[in-house]
C-alpha cells in the first residue's frame, strides 16, 4: 500500500488525509504546531459558494491605499523593501483587472460549489458535532450605492446557478427579530452555510485518528530528500520518513517549504484578527458580511465571533489593537441593538491567511518533483474550499481525472 505524507495540519492538510484514507492511503500528516494553532480555528466559519469573486479585482488597489490612512482600517501593507513582497504586490496588481476576474471566477466557483456539495457527506460521516446551520448568509449593506453593487453581485450569482434573495432594510430585520439593526438591505446567499471551525477541526482530526492516520505534531520540517524527479523523505525535528507521495499543505507558509525544494512560490500572508464572545442571550440569527465596513460576524447558539481586516505586514504574531476596535467599531454600526462588551487586547486572536497573487489557490503538481503536490493559497476560503481541495488532492495522487479543471490552479501560473 503506498504512503503519503501530508506536511500542514490545518484544514486543506486534513481534508486531503480524509479523502486519501477513504482511497486506501496509508497517511501520515505532519505539522509543526499542535493542529489547534492554526488559522482554521480562529476564522469566521463559512463555507461560501458567493465568494466566486476572486480577492484580485477591480478597484481593491484604490480601496486599499485609501484603507491605509487609517489605523483601524481594515486593511495594510507594512511598507518595507522585500523582493517577494514587491513580486507578489506587483503581479496582484495586473491581476485586478475586469478581465482576469471573468476569467478566474468561473475556476473559484467550481471549487466553492464542489466543496458545499461535498460538506453534508463529510458532516454525516464525522459526526454532526460542529453546529453546522445551512441557512445561508448575509452581505449586509449599509450604503445604498453598496447595495446597488450587491444586487449586481446577485446576478452574476444566479448566473453560476446560486439561490439569493435580495432585501431591503425591512427584510432584513423581519429575519433579525431579536437584534436592531441599521442597513440599507442585504443580499442573503442561501447555498451558504456556516459552522464552528474550530469545532469542525477537532471532530476530522479525531475522525482521522480513529482510521489510523498518523498525525506527528511538534514536528518542524527541516529539508527533504529526493531521488532523481521523486521525493523520497521528509526530514523533521523529530526524525525522517519515507514517502511514496508528499503534499505541502502549510498555508501561509508554503513558500518555506517551496525553498527547501528548489522552488520559488508567489505568496504573502495576510492576517486577520478575531473575537468570540460567549453567553449572548439575545443572539443574531444569520452570519454575515458586513460588506462596507470589511468585515464578519457568525453565531453560534450563545457565542458570536467577530472578525475581518487584511494586514500584510509579515510572518508575525503581533496585534494591532486599533484594528480590532474598527472591527468592533463596524459591528456595533451594523448592529446597533447587539450587546456586546470591548474586547481585551489579551482575547484578540489573530492568524495568517495564504494569498497568492490573483486570488486562487494552487492545487498543482511541481514541475521539479513527480510525486509532490502543493495544495494552499486560499487567502480567506481555506475553509469553503478545504473539502473540495481534498478531494482534487486524493484524485490527483490516483491518477484520475479530478472532479473539475484544475488548470487554473498550477503552480508555475506567475
Amino acid at each position: 500500500m503506498a504512503n503519503v505524507t501530508i506536511v500542514g495540519g490545518g484544514v486543506t492538510g486534513l481534508f486531503s488525509a480524509y479523502y486519501l484514507q477513504k482511497a486506501g492511503y496509508e497517511v501520515r500528516v505532519i505539522d509543526n504546531g499542535f493542529i489547534r494553532d492554526g488559522c482554521s480555528f480562529g476564522n469566521m466559519g463559512y463555507m461560501s459558494p458567493s465568494h466566486f469573486v476572486p480577492l484580485a479585482s477591480p478597484g481593491i488597489i484604490g480601496e486599499g491605499l485609501k484603507y491605509m490612512l487609517s489605523s483601524s482600517s481594515p486593511f495594510y501593507i507594512k511598507p518595507r523593501l522585500n523582493m517577494d513582497l514587491l513580486k507578489w504586490a506587483w503581479k496582484f496588481y495586473k491581476n485586478s483587472n475586469t478581465e482576469t476576474v471573468v476569467k478566474h471566477a468561473p475556476h473559484l466557483n467550481n471549487i466553492l460549489q464542489l466543496s458545499r456539495q461535498l460538506m453534508n457527506d463529510v458532516r454525516n460521516e464525522i459526526g454532526d458535532t460542529f453546529m453546522m446551520e445551512e441557512k445561508g448568509c448575509f452581505n449586509l449593506c449599509k450604503s445604498k450605492k453598496t447595495l446597488d453593487h450587491e444586487f449586481h453581485v446577485a446576478d452574476e450569482a444566479e448566473k453560476f446557478g446560486l439561490k439569493v434573495e435580495r432585501l431591503d432594510r425591512a427584510g432584513v430585520q423581519q429575519l433579525e427579530p431579536d437584534v436592531e439593526l441599521d442597513v440599507a438591505g442585504a443580499v442573503l446567499f442561501k447555498d451558504d452555510c456556516h459552522f464552528h471551525p474550530g469545532k469542525m477541526m477537532e471532530a476530522l482530526e479525531s475522525y482521522l485518528l480513529d482510521k489510523n492516520v498518523v498525525i506527528e505534531t511538534g514536528a518542524t520540517v527541516t529539508g527533504f530528500e529526493s531521488t532523481g524527479n521523486a521525493v523520497s523523505a521528509v526530514i523533521t525535528s523529530e526524525g525522517k520518513f519515507e514517502c511514496d507521495h508528499l503534499v505541502i499543505a502549510t498555508g501561509s507558509w508554503l513558500p518555506m517549504m517551496s525553498k527547501l525544494l528548489g522552488i520559488h512560490l508567489l505568496l504573502q500572508p495576510g492576517k486577520g484578527y478575531s473575537h468570540t464572545y460567549r453567553g449572548i442571550e439575545k443572539n443574531i440569527r444569520y452570519p454575515a458580511i458586513l460588506v462596507d465596513g470589511r468585515c464578519a460576524i457568525t453565531p453560534w447558539q450563545k457565542m458570536l465571533r467577530i472578525g475581518g481586516t487584511m494586514e500584510f505586514s509579515g510572518y508575525n504574531s503581533d496585534i494591532l489593537g486599533k484594528r480590532m476596535l474598527g472591527i468592533y467599531n463596524s459591528v456595533k454600526s451594523f448592529y446597533p441593538g447587539l450587546e456586546i462588551g470591548s474586547i481585551p487586547h489579551d482575547e484578540i486572536w489573530n492568524g495568517l491567511r495564504p494569498v497568492t497573487p490573483d486570488g486562487l489557490p494552487y492545487i498543482s503538481r511541481t514541475d521539479k518533483y513527480d510525486n509532490a503536490i502543493f495544495a494552499g493559497g486560499h487567502a480567506m476560503l481555506g475553509i469553503s474550499q478545504g473539502t473540495g481541495t481534498g478531494l482534487l488532492v486524493s484524485q490527483m495522487i490516483g491518477n484520475k481525472k479530478t472532479e473539475i479543471d484544475i488548470s487554473a490552479f498550477r503552480l508555475n501560473r506567475f
